[in-house]
């Protein structure tokens, strides 16, 4: 698995497993779990999520070493103060089943964020999180945080694909030295993105139809999200050989 190198150092996985909207405990732990089995080694849930217990029982289920893991949670809109801050970590932490964070993420810019932040900058000093970032955040808010506080996030995660590229945005992430990462790469399974004939074009130009076509069946076209968080295809994926 390919990294990226984070700007305190820390290299992260290109590619995630992202729990969002997987509410039942068991299909989430079976999900992860075949994940991890099928070679990802980024896990990504949030409070929000409603999860996190699910997403610890299976990574300890694994067995897989807790230094080749790389476990990002985020903190939602109601802890977003210093106090709360810290305690819906230690909350996370505990569900998680984990010592320590690889990313922790404040999920939304609302309620008082500043102090979220000084609060994450202080656990992040005690070794208790690797990296600290933000999630949805314009780079009008990201610029501001970055002014006034001490810590330049690692990562803003925001919704990015071929049909929203955040092309500006991320430029100006790169500039900021900040971690551009996705969520929503496939676009929710909106917009048919893997008949689109400018991608099917690029695809076949560069020799990988048949990647796409494999990628392609993710898509239920059932609702608005894959089914990549489904065990089987978990399964499917890990045996696919997709140059990344």
């Amino acid at each position: 698995m390919q990294t990226v190198t984070l700007n305190n150092g820390v290299k992260m996985p290109i590619i995630g497993f992202g729990v969002y909207q997987v509410p039942d405990a068991e299909e989430c732990e079976d999900s992860v779990y075949e994940a991890l089995m099928a070679g990802y080694r980024l896990i990504d849930t949030a409070s929000g999520y409603l999860n996190e217990e699910a997403v610890g029982r299976a990574i300890k289920r694994s067995g897989i070493p807790r230094e080749e893991l790389f476990i990002t949670t985020k903190l939602w809109v109601q802890d977003a103060d210093y106090e709360r801050a810290k305690l819906a970590f230690s909350k996370s932490l505990k569900k998680l089943q984990l010592d320590y964070l690889d990313l922790y993420l404040i999920h939304q810019p609302f309620g008082d964020y500043y102090g979220a932040w000084r609060a994450m900058e202080d656990l992040y000093r005690e070794g208790k999180i690797k990296a600290i970032g933000v999630s949805n955040f314009l780079p009008d808010r990201l610029m501001d945080l970055i002014m006034h506080n001490e810590i330049v996030p690692a990562v803003n995660q925001v919704e990015t694909h071929p049909f929203y590229q955040q092309i500006e945005n991320g430029a100006f992430m790169k500039e900021q030295g900040v971690q551009h990462q996705s969520w929503a790469p496939f676009a929710e399974g909106r917009g048919n993105l893997f008949g689109n004939e400018v991608l099917t074009s690029i695809a076949s130009k560069h020799n990988n139809a048949d990647d796409i076509e494999q990628i392609s069946t993710l898509d239920t076209r059932e609702s608005l999200f894959l089914s990549y968080r489904d065990p089987e295809v978990a399964k499917m994926m890990g045996n696919w050989k997709i140059d990344l």
